[in-house]
């Protein structure tokens, strides 16, 4: 951490030349001696990256921004004030990977105390300075190994641990959960020796069903998405549970929140029933088709389903509180007819449960990008490919 870079003069100009271009100032020779050019750009490249990811770090003076790959792997303001709602007032926790600290400042605005364990020194440093910056005077920056740091701690010296294992591992990606660092699996019994709660923040691209088989007593499994891109997996696991894992799918959109939670019981309990489009279609968030809920989401807010293998949902009347984008149905074209004659020569296009993907569509019926329409090309339950066209309501 270089100091100099918090003198007034150098954060006038980073604040004065935020909006330029990071390469054009790394190109150019520094007006410091203290302080480089390549630090410059990557101070304010930090700052353009948290404008929307971290705007509480971005428009607080005087913060000192980290390499960008650990802006790149640190959760969002968005996720993290979830992550917050699960942590009860005064309660001592401890994030065993650190990282550049946005979950474990909003966890301590609950807990008493939060210990920030990074292997990385400069790293820790930073945070520890951007904390008292930030008024968070009770987490603690400890530069050490998380798992080191939890060995030598007492049973139940915490009440909830909070892990963001690494999926890169000698710096290649690894796709198993008992490949990441820490091996949460292989580390289990020690956690439960330490604290009742265990908060595991897990890849998105990571399969549910065989994170449940590897993790015991895991209470809660949220999937968190933001503008329809699957951010998070949280795997809450709770000392001793034992029931039925809750499901929660968590969709974050236009400063929205809307939530939807069921069992994986309830999902194979339920019978979807089918239906040809109607005046309303119903495109699920990503956060829904993550958790799972292909047939419980439709049944729940009944609707019709079109088709088994196509995850579009279809009713008469508007239901406005749908977890995901409703259109209204313009009409409803057979394929063939479509090919024949494209009344739609720009749109919006998508697919679900339909042979062509959406670029060799758009190449064979020449339909262009945009506009006001959007197309789904589908399957419905007769097994007839068909063109939906519709506008989006919400």
């Amino acid at each position: 951490m270089n100091k100099a870079i918090l003198d007034k003069e150098v954060q006038h100009f980073i604040k004065a030349n935020r909006e330029k271009s990071p390469t054009e100032i790394a190109l150019k020779k520094s007006p410091f001696s203290t302080v480089s050019s390549a630090e410059l750009a990557s101070q304010i490249d930090g700052w353009q990256r948290s404008v929307r990811k971290l705007p509480t770090w971005a428009f607080s003076d005087g913060i000192y921004y980290p390499d960008k790959l650990n802006l790149e792997q640190c959760s969002s303001e968005h996720t993290a004030l979830i992550k917050q709602t699960l942590i009860k007032k005064g309660a001592r926790v401890i994030d065993l990977t650190g990282g550049f600290s946005v979950d474990s400042c909003y966890l301590a605005q609950e807990a008493s105390e939060v210990i920030h364990c990074e292997l990385n020194a400069n790293l820790s440093e930073i945070v520890d300075y951007n904390a008292k910056i930030l008024r968070v005077h009770n987490l603690q920056c400890v530069v050490t190994d998380g798992i080191k740091y939890l060995q030598e701690s007492e049973d139940d010296a915490f009440d909830y641990i909070y892990v963001d294992p690494s999926r890169r591992v000698n710096q290649g990606k690894v796709f198993l959960l008992e490949d990441c660092e820490p091996n949460i699996v292989a580390h289990q019994d020690l956690y439960f020796q330490k604290a009742r709660i265990v908060i595991a923040k897990l890849a998105p691209l990571l399969d549910i069903s065989t994170a449940l088989s590897s993790l015991k007593h895991v209470k809660y499994v949220y999937v968190i998405s933001l503008d329809n891109d699957c951010k998070e997996l949280l795997f809450i696991q709770e000392r001793g549970y034992t029931g039925e894992t809750t499901i929660k799918a968590i969709r974050l959109f236009h400063d929205q929140l809307q939530d939807f939670e069921f069992t994986y019981a309830d999902e194979r309990g339920t019978i979807s029933r089918f239906s040809m489009p109607q005046h309303y279609l119903y495109d699920p968030d990503v956060a829904i088709s993550k958790a799972g809920a292909f047939k419980i989401v439709g049944k729940s807010f009944g609707l019709g389903k079109l088709h088994q293998h196509a995850h579009l949902y279809t009713s008469d009347n508007f239901i406005p509180e749908f977890p995901g984008r409703i259109f209204e149905i313009i009409e409803v074209i057979p394929y063939g007819n479509f090919k024949k004659n494209n009344p739609y020569p720009q749109a919006n296009v998508a697919t679900r449960n339909f042979p062509d993907k959406v670029e060799l569509i758009r190449k064979k019926l020449k339909i262009k990008d945009g506009g006001q329409n959007y197309l789904f090309f589908t399957t419905d339950i007769n097994n007839n490919y068909i063109a939906i066209a519709c506008r989006r309501l919400r």
